[in-house]
């Protein structure tokens, strides 16, 4: 079951004295949030299917409402457990230029002359832009701005991102 479920938010803590959660997500995915109607808690590595009865923000935070929560005791249980969706309701959310981390590790990366630079092996963020780790055929690893000027194809089928090899990127 886990290796079809992905992270989409934590219970941080309790909010107020009847039940709801406190939830950290990431920035722009409110519309997601909005529409759960379930999720997966992971709790001392078990799943535990959780109901979603009401959603509403407080600050960056969303206060949510799960069935299976009456009283701050119930939250407090599951305080600092992540959230999880199965991976095709995440997709179904993605606009056309965003990817899964776990679709885009281990995919190769390619200039625009079609030679091999090496694989993702991992991504990050800055203030600017997401960065994709790349490692090439000699180990070193390079950070490359994850944006469309610099990485103009991105192609999941065929697990293969195409680079703009600008002077300086990667010697």
């Amino acid at each position: 079951m886990s290796e079809n479920l992905i992270s989409i938010a934590k219970i941080l803590n309790f909010h107020g004295i009847k039940g709801e959660a406190k939830i950290g997500f990431t920035k722009g995915r409110e519309n997601q949030i909005v529409a759960l109607k379930k999720v997966f808690a992971k709790k001392d590595g078990q799943f535990s299917e959780l109901n979603v009865s009401s959603v509403r923000f407080h600050k960056h935070f969303a206060i949510i409402k799960f069935k299976e929560f009456k009283t701050v005791n119930d939250v407090e249980e599951f305080k600092g457990c992540d959230l999880f969706l199965p991976k095709e309701e995440v997709e179904e959310t993605l606009s056309n230029d965003e990817f899964l981390i776990s679709d885009l590790v281990g995919m190769d990366v390619y200039d625009e002359d079609g030679s091999c630079i090496g694989n993702v092996v991992a991504v990050g963020e800055n203030l600017a832009n997401d960065l994709l780790s790349v490692k090439d055929g000699n180990g070193k690893e390079h950070l490359v701005p994850f944006v469309k000027e610099i990485v103009p194809v991105v192609d999941l089928k065929a697990k293969r991102i195409v680079i703009n090899n600008i002077e300086g990127l990667i010697n």
